[in-house]
């Protein structure tokens, strides 16, 4: 096999809600800042880290299995407003495998027409 054909190495982490492994790229990095948890897109905070889909159902997995704290070997609990609005802000929307409902036919006939 040739090297030119080998896949480069991703760097892998692993979500504290869903515990599922992705690329680094596609999960969020937070970290503390005093007793806050903040989001950290850029990855260039100081302090440990830790990684989380930039989903609201895998946040709310962290919070209910407290694992944020634990991952950030935090003491205490944390406030994690900046991180729930950081995440509602750039989540994602749900992929639908079906395309859209077209309104009626007299749009679909005007487009194929023109």
């Amino acid at each position: 096999m040739s090297s030119r054909t080998r896949a480069r190495a991703r760097p892998e982490r692993t979500c504290v809600g869903c515990r599922a492994r992705a690329a680094k790229d596609d999960l969020l990095r937070t970290t503390l800042v005093g007793d806050e948890c903040v989001p950290d897109p850029r990855g260039t905070l100081p302090g440990r880290g830790a990684y989380v889909h930039p989903d609201e159902a895998c946040l709310d997995l962290a919070v209910r299995r407290r694992s944020l704290p634990r991952a950030l070997r935090a003491r205490g609990p944390l406030t994690i407003g900046r991180l729930r609005e950081w995440v509602e802000r750039h989540q994602a929307p749900p992929q639908s495998e079906a395309p859209p409902p077209r309104a009626n036919g007299a749009e679909e006939q005007q487009e194929v027409t023109r």
